[in-house]
C-alpha cells in the first residue's frame, strides 16, 4: 500500500504525505532487515519534510534514522542529525515526537 501511495504522488503530483510515506516505507525496510533502503527512505523523507516545513514529521523521520544508525554502531552520527533538527524547535516540549527526541538524545549521552 505504501508503494501504491508513492506511485499515486509519481502520478498525480500531490505530494502533501509523500514525506510521511517515505518514512513508512523506511520503517518496512526495517521489518525486512534492509538497513541500506531505510536510510535512503528515511532521507527521503526529512529532506521532503524540510521542503514543507513540516518540522515535526522531520523530526520523527531524523529520529528513526538516527535510531537505525545508532543500532549500526553510528552513536556520534545519529547523535548529531537528531540535534540540530531538535534544536529548532523553540515550543511544543511536552509534544510526543520532542519527548521521545529529547530521551533519545539522553540516551545517547
Amino acid at each position: 500500500m505504501v508503494e501504491e501511495g508513492l506511485q499515486l504522488v509519481d502520478e498525480t503530483g500531490e505530494s502533501c504525505w509523500c514525506a510521511e510515506l517515505n518514512s513508512l516505507y523506511g520503517e518496512l525496510h526495517l521489518t525486512n532487515n534492509s538497513a541500506d533502503n531505510a536510510e535512503a527512505a528515511f532521507g527521503r523523507s526529512m529532506e521532503l519534510a524540510r521542503l514543507q516545513n513540516a518540522k515535526s514529521l522531520e523530526l520523527r523521520s531524523a529520529l528513526s534514522l538516527a535510531r537505525l544508525w545508532r543500532d549500526q554502531g553510528k552513536k556520534i552520527e545519529a547523535r548529531d542529525i537528531l540535534v540540530t533538527i531538535y534544536a529548532r524547535f523553540t515550543e511544543g516540549a511536552h509534544t510526543l515526537d520532542l519527548k521521545d527526541a529529547k530521551a533519545f538524545l539522553d540516551e545517547l549521552a
